[in-house]
């Protein structure tokens, strides 16, 4: 199993409305992850910069991010934009972190 990581940004005030939008994860979207090989997937938050960072497990070669071009995904990323920092397409920003040290 590969493990990603990325981090993406919130807009500031809106960490409970985050939570709220993840805890209530459309189980479409749920299980289109799952499909995709998506096992283990973890998102924090840094208070003091509104960092958001996302750690996944997956089996095969892509990650969540590699899901852009479905309906769904394309649904998700709209009704997320009001509160992050997005591209044109609605998609969040986000950016590759590389892994220097991992523990098993």
């Amino acid at each position: 199993m590969k493990r990603f990581a990325f981090k993406m940004k919130l807009k500031p005030g809106f960490k409970e409305e985050y939570e709220k939008r993840h805890n209530a994860i459309w189980p479409e979207l749920k299980k289109l992850l799952a499909d995709a090989g998506v096992r283990d997937y973890s998102i924090f938050f840094d208070e003091e910069t509104h960092t958001l960072f996302a750690v996944q497990k997956v089996v095969g070669d892509q990650g969540s991010q590699d899901l852009g071009k479905t309906e769904i995904v394309q649904k998700w990323w709209a009704y997320m934009a009001d509160i992050m920092d997005t591209n044109p397409d609605n998609s969040p920003v986000t950016i590759p972190l590389e892994e220097v040290f991992y523990m098993e």
